[in-house]
């Protein structure tokens, strides 16, 4: 995996995950309940970034946001710092 986002407020601590041409090629949780958190990657491999971020961005599961939140807010991040650079 070629990014890595440290979460906030979620079970999962960390997410890799890899871009290429603006499909989420992978992601992979570290931390969190590994069952669903396998399903969310299969379901969202190969999808362009965007999409995952609309489907995602604020689901709740606790302290105000969730696993699936935190990709949405990794995915967000990075294509900022794509468009910045």
């Amino acid at each position: 995996m070629n990014n890595t986002f440290a979460t906030q407020g979620s079970c999962a601590k960390f997410i890799d995950f890899e871009i290429e041409d603006d499909l989420l090629t992978a992601a992979k949780f570290i931390g969190g309940c590994n069952g669903n958190l396998q399903a969310i990657s299969r379901l969202v491999a190969g999808k362009p970034c965007s999409e995952v971020i609309e489907l995602l961005d604020g689901i709740q599961c606790r302290n105000g946001t969730s696993c699936p939140d935190q990709l949405a807010q990794a995915l967000s991040q990075h294509i900022q710092l794509a468009e910045a650079s």
